[in-house]
C-alpha cells in the first residue's frame, strides 16, 4: 500500500503551490482541491444553506476516492488539503456558521468516521503555517473564481487547525514556516523532502 502524505493549512497559506512543487522533486501522485470541477461548489456559492450538505458530502468523496486511488497505486501520494481537513475546518466550520443544521453535521461526521475506518490515516501531514496578516493578504491576491472561504472566516479556520492537529496523534505533523513569499518554497521543500526520506526509505 501507497504511503499518503497531506498538505494543510488556512485558506491562501499556499497549498496548492506548495503541494505542486513538491511534486517536482520526486514522482508523486497528487490529489488536488478541484473547486472549479466540484458539481455543487458553485451552487453552494450561490445559496450557503440549501446546497451546505451537497457540498460537504460531495468533497468528503472525492477526498476518500484520492485517498483510495493514492493506496492502491505504486507511489507516494501528496493530497491539497485532504479528507481530514474538510472535515475537521471546513464541515465544523460550516455547522459553527449555521451552513448545516446538526442533524446534517452528523451525517457528514458518520461519513468521515466511515471513510476513516476504511481508509488508514495519512502518513505524514504537513502543516503550512503563516501569521494570519499573510495569510490574509495571499488569499486576497489569488482571486479564484470561486471561494467559498471568506476573508473574515480566516481566523476561525485558524482555531479549527489548531484544535484538530493540536490532538492528531494517528499521524506525524511536520510544522513548516511558511510566512515568506517564496514562490519555489525552497527551504521548506528541502525540510519537507529530508523528512520524508526519513519516514518512508
Amino acid at each position: 500500500m501507497a504511503q499518503l502524505i497531506t498538505i494543510v493549512g488556512n485558506s491562501g497559506v499556499g497549498k496548492t503551490t506548495f503541494t505542486q512543487q513538491l511534486c517536482q522533486h520526486a514522482p508523486f501522485v497528487t490529489g488536488l482541491e478541484q473547486h472549479a470541477e466540484r458539481p455543487f461548489q458553485k451552487l453552494f456559492s450561490f445559496d450557503l444553506e440549501k446546497y451546505a450538505l451537497h457540498n460537504q458530502i460531495d468533497y468528503l468523496l472525492l477526498r476518500a476516492e484520492q485517498e483510495l486511488a493514492i493506496r492502491k497505486s505504486d507511489s507516494i501520494g501528496v493530497v491539497d488539503g485532504g479528507l481530514d481537513q474538510d472535515f475537521y475546518v471546513f464541515t465544523r466550520g460550516f455547522c459553527n456558521k449555521g451552513y448545516l443544521t446538526e442533524s446534517e453535521y452528523q451525517l457528514c461526521e458518520r461519513t468521515y468516521k466511515f471513510f476513516r475506518e476504511v481508509l488508514p490515516p495519512p502518513d505524514l501531514i504537513i502543516w503550512l503555517t503563516a501569521p494570519l496578516e499573510v495569510i490574509a493578504k495571499r488569499y486576497a491576491r489569488r482571486k479564484r473564481d470561486l471561494e467559498i472561504a471568506r476573508l473574515e472566516d480566516l481566523r476561525d479556520m485558524e482555531v479549527l487547525l489548531e484544535e484538530w492537529l493540536g490532538g492528531v496523534v494517528s499521524s506525524p505533523v511536520l510544522t513548516i514556516d511558511a510566512s515568506a513569499d517564496d514562490a519555489s518554497y525552497s527551504k521548506s521543500i528541502s525540510q519537507a523532502m529530508n523528512r520524508l526520506q526519513s519516514l518512508f526509505i
